[in-house]
């Protein structure tokens, strides 16, 4: 071993704590790695820089903007609840077509996405059924996984072993050629699924009125949201004149929520007008940093009696009832509510309301946590928060929009801006158009793929499916900032010397047994390293040391590649493993033993299929 193979070693291993322990967000770990070989020497700058111009890492990206359409203009909510509508009753025929439904659209767009849009959907289908969640979210989630599989655009890995072949000189996967392996993974998953997981799968039934539910109007009314709407009006000499509501603390202190300020008309516009007061309308405004509330000014608030009796005492306001038409300060064009569920990694879990100060980071206020299993309402101020607690939300649109940015910290669930601010149903048509366009451009092999990717991205922008910023917004920085942090370790390892070193080791303890034993070897490595790390980042270490490997043993690369490839999909044992396994955790009640118990027999059941199979797809 030499010194520059110590050092990538030590990088390597240094990066892999900060992934299984998330001290530090992935992203920033990719980064560090890439400073780390350069100053170290193991690689040039530009070799080091290289993964940012990767051609995977713009495909990766053009591919978000493209599913980002697809989910924003509702196309993918539409398709999967036409899909779903065919379901019927029995739990036996639900989890078919779920699966199968999650399937094919995972291998179109983002396995996250396609299980955030369509988990509303199931949810609404348990209700009317009767059948718990649990029966039907891991196969949600197991299903997306097994979809992510059947194309080239399935998930990042398959993109980067197909990177893997051809910068080896070999020709690379093409889009279907991941489909005849992914087909058959697919329909074996599904069958264990219906004869074997869905009896492993508890039978919780949890209280799924206030879990997720399909619109914000249903959240509204499943959480009783317009109970306890009272008026507060300002009187003279109110110390909360000139400030804003975020300075008055009204929510932090007295647990009051501030939802809307009515502003009566001024002495000059009524002299302008020539009307009295009663003839001309209160100006209604949104509560935000800026606006400062004003003598007479009314705040239409929800509270307790109590609280907001305490608080209107405290700075001098008068008590009145709500009108009726107050119900609509929670949901109009420029405000709404939307449901966050808190992942297992998110900074505030074991953390208050208050210990973040969330309506003063988020520009939101929590009207309500749900929790799995919790009969009571949870108070707001004291709760401290747990993985898989649901907060329902409400402020502008843009803000909700924004906790896109917090993925760590946040899952938002379903669509919430777009049931206010949806395109029109044109765009959806565009959207299927261009995707459709995208495709054929990919299997005929008419221009390279991220060509074909590139252009998708940018007609989405041209056609108004998108907005340029909301491209921005739908590109996983995180990711691209992984996979490109961490395609320089490949390189390191391969000029260090390491790749042949291990792949060596591979094939001298299982080469004896032939090829087959090397890549299931590989694939039990790819799939155990996948249950605690990124299946990018496993993918990108994993791959060139089965490239080598198969070139050792003198045999064609593109099996113990597919496998790599396979394994980095088969995510089933832990619910971090995957982002789908956690957005369905809280939802469904699970425990983490109940991924084991069904993740891992499935895994077993792949690595046989994949033994028996591959090798004659494609021959050693």
């Amino acid at each position: 071993m030499t010194l520059e193979m110590w050092l990538v070693l030590g990088i390597l291993a240094t990066a892999v704590l900060f992934f299984i322990t998330e001290w530090l967000r992935v992203d920033v770990v990719a980064v560090g790695v890439v400073l780390a070989l350069m100053l170290t020497g193991v690689l040039t700058t530009s070799e080091a820089l290289a993964g940012f111009s990767s051609t995977a890492v713009l495909t990766i990206a053009g591919l978000f903007v493209v599913g980002g359409a697809v989910l924003h203009t509702g196309l993918a909510g539409a398709i999967g609840r036409r899909i779903l509508a065919v379901a019927g009753d029995s739990e036996w025929r639900l989890v078919l077509v779920i699966m199968g439904a999650v399937a094919l659209l995972s291998g179109f767009m983002s396995d996250t996405g396609t299980v955030a849009v369509l988990l509303p959907a199931i949810i609404s289908l348990s209700i009317n059924t009767k059948i718990s969640p649990a029966k039907l979210l891991i196969p949600l989630a197991f299903g997306s996984l097994l979809g992510g599989a059947m194309t080239l655009i399935g998930t990042p890995p398959n993109i980067i072993v197909s990177d893997v072949l051809r910068d080896g000189g070999y020709e690379p996967f093409f889009f279907f050629s991941y489909t005849p392996m992914g087909l058959i993974l697919a329909a074996i998953g599904i069958t264990f699924m219906l004869l074997v997981g869905r009896r492993l799968l508890p039978d919780r039934m949890v209280t799924v009125e206030k879990q997720v539910v399909a619109t914000p109007k249903e959240l509204i009314d499943a959480y009783r949201l317009p109970e306890n709407l009272l008026r507060l009006r300002v009187r003279r000499g109110s110390d909360l004149i000139g400030k804003t509501v975020f300075e008055s603390d009204l929510r932090d202190q007295f647990d009051v929520t501030v939802l809307k300020i009515m502003r009566p008309p001024s002495l000059w516009e009524l002299a302008e007008s020539g009307r009295t007061d009663t003839d001309l309308k209160d100006t209604p405004l949104i509560p935000d940093e800026e606006e400062t509330i004003q003598r007479h000014d009314v705040l239409v608030v929800q509270g307790e009696n109590d609280a907001v009796n305490q608080a209107a005492i405290h700075w001098n306001m008068a008590v009145q009832p709500a009108k009726p038409k107050d119900s609509k300060a929670l949901l109009s064009r420029e405000v709404g509510v939307a449901e966050l569920l808190l992942p297992p990694r998110s900074s505030l879990v074991g953390k208050t309301l208050e210990d973040v100060r969330f309506g003063t980071t988020y520009r939101l206020t929590v009207l309500a946590i749900s929790r799995p299993g919790a009969g009571e309402r949870l108070d707001l101020k004291t709760t401290k928060l747990q993985f898989g607690d649901t907060l329902i939300v409400q402020g502008r649109w843009r803000d909700i929009s924004h906790l896109r940015d917090f993925r760590r910290d946040f899952v938002v669930m379903g669509e919430p801006e777009s049931e206010v601010d949806r395109p029109p149903r044109s765009k959806a048509r565009w959207a299927a158009a261009i995707m459709v366009g995208m495709l054929v451009l990919m299997v005929g092999e008419f221009v390279p793929v991220v060509t074909a990717v590139l252009v998708a991205a940018l007609l989405v922008v041209l056609t108004g499916c998108l907005t340029m910023d909301k491209a921005y917004d739908a590109i996983d920085w995180k990711s691209i900032v992984l996979i490109a942090g961490m395609l320089p370790m490949s390189t390191a390892l391969q000029k260090v010397g390491l790749v042949d070193m291990i792949a060596n080791g591979f094939v001298d303890t299982l080469g004896g047994s032939g090829p087959l034993s090397v890549m299931l070897g590989l694939f039990l490595l790819t799939s155990l390293f996948t249950q605690v790390l990124s299946n990018t980042a496993t993918t990108v270490v994993i791959a060139p040391i089965a490239l080598v490997a198969a070139e050792t043993l003198d045999i064609q690369p593109q099996a113990f590649l597919m496998a790599v490839a396979i394994a980095a999909s088969m995510a089933f044992a832990s619910p971090v493993a995957s982002p789908t396994n956690t957005l369905v955790m809280g939802a469904g009640n699970y425990r983490f033993s109940d991924y084991v118990k069904v993740g891992v027999p499935l895994i077993i059941l792949m690595l046989v299929a994949v033994a028996l199979l591959l090798p004659l797809i494609f021959p050693f």
